[in-house]
């Protein structure tokens, strides 16, 4: 099981649409339009598959509160946070601290996704980097920690996406 948690309104639901979509394609040919999205309020499971099937569980950002009571069988964890939106990432790294502290995380996997790198007025990953001191949160962590820089929008980015949560859950069965 994935987990997919960040803020309301980073592109969560848009990046699993995406995934599903570019997983059906072998992560190959162009994404074509953005499909509707609407802010979640609960959960959505959804499958995709790279080799195997990795079931991803988004949670809605309202719902930071109960996250926890999800985390059991989580073997990877996505966290997503707006890389244009800077009033909103302190408390995006409030979240991400309290998702690496938790006890039934500590053996998850996690990707850090800087979303939104597709409008004018985004943070380059060095200075969201910066900003919320990631080396060392990830000096600290018991978890292995990645990054990436993407546009769930434009598709930038979601290969490698892919690509991680294959390699990541190539060993969990």
């Amino acid at each position: 099981m994935c987990l997919i948690l960040g803020p309301t309104g980073v592109g969560k639901t848009l990046l699993v649409k995406r995934l599903q979509e570019l997983s059906s394609r072998d992560g190959k040919g162009h994404l074509g339009d953005p499909p509707p999205t609407r802010p979640t309020v609960g959960t959505n499971l959804t499958d995709i598959v790279v080799q195997r099937k990795i079931t991803i569980r988004e949670l809605g950002g309202c719902m930071g509160p109960i996250w926890s009571s999800y985390y059991g069988n989580c073997h990877s964890l996505l966290f997503m946070m707006d890389a244009s939106n800077p009033t909103q990432l302190s408390a995006s790294c409030v979240q991400l601290l309290g998702l690496l502290s938790a006890e039934q995380l500590a053996e998850a996997s996690v990707l850090i996704l800087f979303n939104k790198i597709d409008l004018p007025c985004y943070m380059t990953i060095e200075e969201m980097q910066s900003l919320i001191r990631l080396p060392d949160i990830i000096a600290c962590a018991k978890q292995n920690i990645t990054t990436a820089e993407i546009s769930a929008l434009r598709g930038t980015g979601l290969s490698e996406v892919l690509r991680w949560l294959q390699d990541t859950h190539r060993t969990h069965s």
